[in-house]
């Protein structure tokens, strides 16, 4: 088969490579069709993305994609925003488990944060109203709840999970968390035998510091859920190991959480993991169970030996050394 592959900014290429050669190395019947996109790409072409992705995305339905840089303060539009917008990618989904070898304040964490993806405050409506006051448009439907929560308690049903936490400010945002937890509470009538909680955001940041083994799935509109899913990966270490799927109902596009890290490209010293974590995620759906947790124990193996570290996880090896490491294992 054939799939995306987008290397993006600065680490980018470089864990990217990674996935290339475990690919090969696996032997796996997937053939990386490559473009760019992202600041580095747009600054050359003043085009966000390279001619043709669009298409090949639509032709071949699945996608990798490494860190993209969003200037901060500019008119320039996240990739990674425009991406779920084009393809309805509702849903994102990103597992939080602890790592063997990883230095935490927390042990045996696994969570999955699910965000709704393509609306709330990220839909991008936004103007000035005069030149001292800007305003931003906070947009929720119930068809998009409700969407995104059935996800939630499907998910849950199909990995043997028992609670569904819902994430919300309803006590405040009266008509738009409101629609938000109304559509939760409706479609949860559905699903008895999973738990139902719901949390106010600012509580469920507290409550994720001091018991996050009290959670198991989390839903949230857009915002709430990226702060969360952030907030989640610290729980474990950081976001090096935090992989995410984009997923809607004809398209999945995987990627890295974490950022670009500019201040390292090109010096092969990059932790491919979470990269890596999210093409374990892609295997999965595909129906490579086994490869993926081929991978995933591979990957576990060397960071618990300690041998063959990045710096960030306190080694000193390379970026092209820690995935021959992995290799190694598989």
């Amino acid at each position: 088969m054939k799939a995306v592959l987008i290397p993006g900014d600065g680490i980018g290429p470089e864990i990217s490579q990674s996935v290339k050669d475990i690919t090969l190395a696996m032997n796996l019947d997937i053939e990386w069709v490559t473009y760019q996109a992202g600041a580095e790409y747009a600054s050359q072409t003043k085009e966000v993305f390279e001619p043709g992705l669009v298409d090949a995305i639509k032709k071949y339905k699945w996608a990798l994609k490494g860190p993209t840089a969003t200037p901060i303060g500019t008119g320039f539009r996240s990739v990674n925003v425009a991406l779920r917008q084009q393809f309805s990618t509702y849903a994102n989904v990103r597992p939080i488990r602890s790592f063997n070898g990883i230095k935490s304040k927390y042990e045996n964490i696994d969570l999955v944060m699910i965000r709704e993806n393509t609306e709330d405050l990220y839909k991008g409506i936004e103007y000035m109203v005069n030149e001292n006051i800007a305003n931003g448009v906070k947009l929720i439907t119930r068809e998009a709840s409700e969407k995104i929560c059935r996800y939630a308690f499907e998910y849950a049903k199909i990995n043997g999970r028992k609670k569904v936490t819902a994430i919300h400010k309803a006590n405040i945002m009266k008509f738009t968390d409101g629609l938000f937890l109304e559509a939760y509470r409706d479609v949860a009538k559905d699903y008895p035998e999973i738990e139902t909680q719901e949390v106010i955001i600012d509580n469920m940041c507290m409550q994720l510091v001091l018991r996050p083994e009290t959670f198991d799935v989390l839903v949230a509109p857009n915002l709430y859920g990226d702060i969360v899913s952030d907030l989640c990966a610290g729980l474990v270490g950081g976001l090096g190991f935090a992989p995410s799927g984009n997923i809607g109902d004809e398209y999945r596009i995987y990627e890295a959480v974490h950022g670009s890290a500019p201040d390292i490209a090109g010096k092969n010293i990059a932790n491919p993991s979470a990269l890596l974590l999210a093409f374990a995620l892609m295997l999965e759906a595909l129906g490579k169970t086994k490869e993926a947790n081929q991978l995933r124990e591979a990957l576990s193996q060397v960071v618990e030996e300690g041998q063959v570290l990045t710096p960030d996880i306190g080694g000193k090896a390379t970026t092209t050394e820690f995935t021959q490491a992995i290799i190694n294992h598989l």
